[in-house]
């Protein structure tokens, strides 16, 4: 077991994790963030994005003993629980929501690449 440090979603945690413990199931399993999903198991789906330090990832594939240091944000922390997110509301909007299973990877790899871009 090793013992991390990270922000999720905001705040500061400590966790003791196994060295093969991969995030989504950290996510799901000991946080209750449903929001991250397994899909594909490969990390090709989608399915599973969370932003780490910004960035879009695939928590499926990801080793949690990885987000040492790192700042972790899912789906459940993009927007305020009364006001959504700019393209949480986006999505809302223009019913882009299909089926919800991947829509919250799909939100995240949105908001990740506007920051990019600076739109």
């Amino acid at each position: 077991m090793l013992n991390i440090a990270f922000t999720l979603n905001g705040q500061a945690r400590k966790l003791s994790v196994a060295t093969s413990d991969v995030l989504a199931d950290v996510l799901r399993d000991r946080f209750g963030l449903a929001g991250c999903k397994v899909g594909c198991d490969q990390g090709v789906c989608g399915a599973c994005t969370v932003l780490v330090d910004e960035a879009p990832m695939s928590a499926c594939t990801t080793f949690a003993f990885r987000m040492e240091g790192k700042s972790i944000t899912t789906i459940e922390g993009l927007g305020g629980e009364i006001k959504l997110h700019p393209v949480q509301a986006a999505f809302l909007e223009q019913g882009a929501f299909q089926c919800g299973f991947y829509t919250s990877g799909m939100i995240l790899s949105a908001v990740a690449l506007l920051a990019q871009h600076q739109i």
